[in-house]
């Protein structure tokens, strides 16, 4: 174990030496960096930045990191059992230190800069890497320093918009983690997560939200507001890759594993509510109409999750559960996700109304149908709530929104955009699942992916951190 842990470190020191190096070789964008299509002349003047988008985006991207600490860190924390929390919050937390490193020195070039050459759409260059053009730097010609922008984002400053895109970096990876609770090597999931945030992750969120991604614009273009594609279906659909190729937690099925603290996932429910307006509304990248409607749509769907899957377990148990509201109220907000900002908040309603159903039924009917173990439910929830939102998103999508582009949905008589989001859902769920089956193959060829039996029964907080978490009040 200690060196495997020597390996990885030594490794991963030395990829980020390798990047830095590498950014600053790169030659020396001019102020014309930051937006591609103006002359370097235009951007030597200070960028006319809106000071409430600005704020606006800097709060959204606080509460995004907010979801996963703690709010997911508790949601999840309280699912398990009680020998495991502090392995959950411990990888909720790595993952939000490792993965911001990543994002800043190459995960945002290779998402959003610029194609790279013959690419054809299918990721970015290397021209951001180590913040290269995002950063403030000093024009002698005028005498000042220059805040770069970017064309996506041309209201805020990019540095801002930078930090705000890295705060979905985190918390895409860390949801995956529900699936193979308690039971995966620490080591082994920090490489698996640094492999699946560079390969998936960055190629996907340029396919979906870079100005030339092939489902960006064109004959393909898919509707993705705030991740629904890029963030849930591809999280959701590689947590079901986890769960089944490394197998059933011991004792699955044969005895009984509920939850040990669900004060803790009703708190972090509710973290992961809050936090949510910054993810959807705050996807607009600014405070604007567009950012009104993606907050009252996220709101009202997340409200009928909850009460879609309360019902549920009211009719067919005879009582709802304090799990099941929680589970509802996510299954509503990620069923929204990608909609938010091309929807009415009415039908935000119907769309959440119907992700809560239809996950009560993934993480009920289905997965005691097919037997996986799913820890946490990562695949009914995300992976299955992911792809029901991104096909509604073609469905109810109007042009009566502010902001939207397109030409509406299906109920607006433009069944091409259904057929695009469903494009665009087999596209995610296919580099997913290829891509998470190849690293875990070779990642349990060259590490392991599972501790070892004794180390599961022990739990891991002891076996995997050497400390108890876990106090009673």
């Amino acid at each position: 174990m200690r060196t495997t842990l020597r390996c990885f470190g030594a490794a991963v020191c030395l990829f980020l030496a390798a990047s830095t190096v590498m950014a600053q070789a790169q030659p020396a964008q001019p102020p014309a960096a930051a937006t591609p299509s103006a002359p370097a002349s235009q951007t030597a003047a200070t960028p006319e930045f809106n000071s409430g988008d600005t704020a606006w985006m800097l709060a959204s991207s606080a509460l995004v990191l907010m979801m996963t600490a703690p709010g997911l860190a508790l949601f999840y924390g309280g699912l398990v059992r009680k020998k495991n929390i502090l392995g959950v919050m411990m990888q909720c937390m790595f993952l939000a230190g490792m993965l911001s490193v990543v994002w800043a020195l190459w995960g945002y070039s290779l998402a959003f800069d610029d194609d790279m050459p013959g690419s054809h759409g299918l990721i970015g260059g290397f021209g951001k890497l180590g913040m290269s053009g995002v950063m403030s730097f000093w024009d002698s010609a005028t005498n000042k320093a220059v805040v770069p922008q970017s064309s996506l984002a041309p209201t805020i400053p990019e540095m801002v918009y930078l930090a705000y895109q890295g705060m979905f970096f985190i918390i895409t990876p860390a949801l995956i983690c529900g699936a193979f609770a308690e039971r995966m090597k620490f080591s082994t999931m920090c490489v698996f997560m640094l492999l699946w945030g560079t390969l998936i992750y960055c190629p996907l969120a340029h396919w979906v939200w870079s100005s030339k991604g092939i489902f960006a614009d064109g004959p393909h273009k898919a509707f993705d507001f705030a991740g629904g594609t890029v963030v849930h279906i591809s999280s959701g659909t590689s947590a079901l890759v986890c769960a089944l190729v490394l197998g059933k937690r011991l004792g699955y099925g044969q005895e009984p594993m509920p939850p040990h603290n669900l004060t803790y996932t009703c708190i972090g429910a509710g973290l992961l509510w809050v936090g949510w307006f910054g993810f959807n509304a705050g996807s607009a990248v600014g405070a604007n109409g567009s950012a009104a409607n993606a907050f009252l749509s996220t709101h009202l769907a997340a409200s009928a999750g909850l009460l879609a899957w309360a019902c549920a377990e009211w009719i067919t148990r005879g009582k709802p559960s304090v799990l099941g509201a929680c589970s509802g109220a996510v299954a509503g907000l990620v069923g929204i996700t990608p909609a938010c900002g091309f929807v009415s908040p009415l039908s935000g309603i119907v769309i959440g109304f119907c992700a809560g159903t239809v996950c009560f039924l993934a993480c009920t009917t289905l997965k005691s149908k097919f037997n996986y173990d799913d820890s946490l439910d990562a695949f009914g929830v995300h992976g299955v709530g992911g792809i029901l939102g991104c096909l509604l998103t073609g469905v109810f999508a109007t042009r009566a929104v502010p902001g939207t582009s397109g030409t509406g949905g299906w109920l607006e008589g433009n069944f091409q955009q259904f057929l695009n989001q469903a494009k665009s859902a087999g596209a995610a769920v296919a580099i997913a699942v290829v891509g998470t089956f190849v690293f875990l193959k070779v990642l349990d060829a060259l590490m392991g992916l599972r501790v070892s039996q004794s180390d599961e029964i022990q739990g891991l907080d002891l076996s995997q951190h050497g400390e108890e978490g876990y106090i009673f009040f």
